[in-house]
């Protein structure tokens, strides 16, 4: 028992540590929140399963396990009009979101959450063959209505955390998306004017090179087929094309795409074969 009580104290103390100090009116349901999580944690196997009554206890437990590890990066804007109301937002139970960061216009950084636990920030999401983005990802909100340019301070700063979060779990290029891409008709963020280029330049995404060269035979496919290949939802094709314009194009044109933006999306897919 000593040791469970052990185990408990030590995880409080690493999960604790994230809370946001300046909101200190959400402590207490954090606080709540951690225990019950921890409660799961320490849980035994129930051994009253067992197939076969002979085999003792012990041998239905296994001491290797470990915290799953998070695989994608998931940018959003918060579409709310400042840091204040967006860490409002989160503190209060009943509106089921949440993020591990947030970055604010000025560059501080909100580690609102530990890593290794499921926020509540990409919903209803895929990518390629993964249904469930919330439990394989780090969210990080960035303060800004949508409508709005990112200022270069609050740029810098999300670099400077993908600099941190890149080499402690090893995130593919690939997976440095935003919440349209895993939401396609549902989510429209981080907008059209969010520097994907930069960011890519920098290790984090994909770019493509100049699109004025003339594009092989074997690799002109329909639409959906490119975007399917990148990692795109396709069940309705207008929204992933709307998708793949606000992250690739900078653009929210809806439409089918024209010859010259189908010359990006096939210079985008030979990233992704």
């Amino acid at each position: 028992m000593i040791r469970y009580v052990l185990f408990l104290s030590l995880i409080l103390g690493l999960f604790t540590s994230c809370a946001p100090k300046r909101v200190n009116s959400t402590v207490k349901n954090y606080e709540r929140t951690i225990d019950s999580v921890v409660k799961v944690i320490v849980l035994k196997p129930d051994t009253t399963r067992l197939i076969f009554d002979s085999i003792p206890e012990s041998s239905a437990y296994t001491s290797n396990f470990g915290l799953r590890k998070p695989n994608y990066i998931i940018i959003h804007h918060t579409a709310q009009d400042s840091c204040a109301q967006t860490l409002r937002t989160f503190a209060k139970p009943e509106s089921q979101v949440s993020a591990h960061y947030l970055i604010c216009k000025d560059g501080t950084v909100y580690h609102l959450l530990n890593d290794y636990l499921r926020a509540w920030h990409a919903g209803a999401a895929r990518w390629g063959t993964n249904r469930d983005i919330n439990s394989s990802s780090i969210g990080i909100e960035l303060d800004n209505n949508g409508r709005d340019s990112f200022p270069k301070v609050q740029i810098h700063s999300l670099l400077a955390l993908l600099d941190t979060l890149s080499k402690e779990y090893q995130i593919p290029a690939s997976n440095y998306l935003g919440h349209a891409d895993v939401a396609p008709g549902r989510k429209f963020d981080p907008s059209a004017l969010f520097p994907w280029r930069i960011l890519a330049d920098s290790g984090y995404g994909y770019w493509y090179p100049d699109t004025n060269r003339v594009i092989p035979d074997s690799l002109r496919v329909e639409p959906a087929i490119a975007l399917k290949v990148i990692g795109y939802d396709v069940s309705n094709l207008p929204a992933a094309i709307l998708s793949f314009r606000l992250h690739f194009l900078g653009s929210n044109k809806t439409g089918p795409l024209s010859p010259e933006e189908m010359n990006v999306l096939y210079a985008v897919m030979q990233q992704y074969l």
